[in-house]
């Protein structure tokens, strides 16, 4: 994929220590990763690909698939924030196995 189709500015956030909500639970906070955004590319997930990106295994929903240069620290405890919509990340692949590209299953949170 060519690096100008990475066009969409994310955040890229995963879970930090829960902190008290007052009520006697807790609260989930979130810490960005290191650079926090991230440009990649986000398109409507087929069933397609979902066939090349999950073989073998089981998909219940997928919302999109996200492109990207590799980024380590990205897992599938991973949120992505985008245009003010959440996504949690359900499935990331190393292209090649060389840490260049990273092709991630996206599903969006609906509050």
């Amino acid at each position: 994929m060519a690096r100008g189709e990475y066009r969409h500015g994310v955040l890229f956030q995963n879970p930090g220590p829960p902190v008290p909500d007052g009520d006697g639970g807790y609260t989930q906070t979130w810490i960005d990763l290191v650079p926090p955004t991230w440009l990649v590319s986000i398109a409507p997930a087929t069933a397609r690909d979902l066939e090349r990106v999950a073989a073998g295994s089981v998909i219940s929903s997928a919302s999109h698939i996200v492109r990207a240069d590799f980024h380590p620290d990205v897992t599938t405890k991973t949120r992505m924030v985008f245009d003010g919509r959440q996504l949690s990340i359900v499935g990331k692949q190393n292209l090649e196995e060389r840490n260049v590209t990273m092709e991630l299953v996206a599903v969006e949170v609906v509050p």
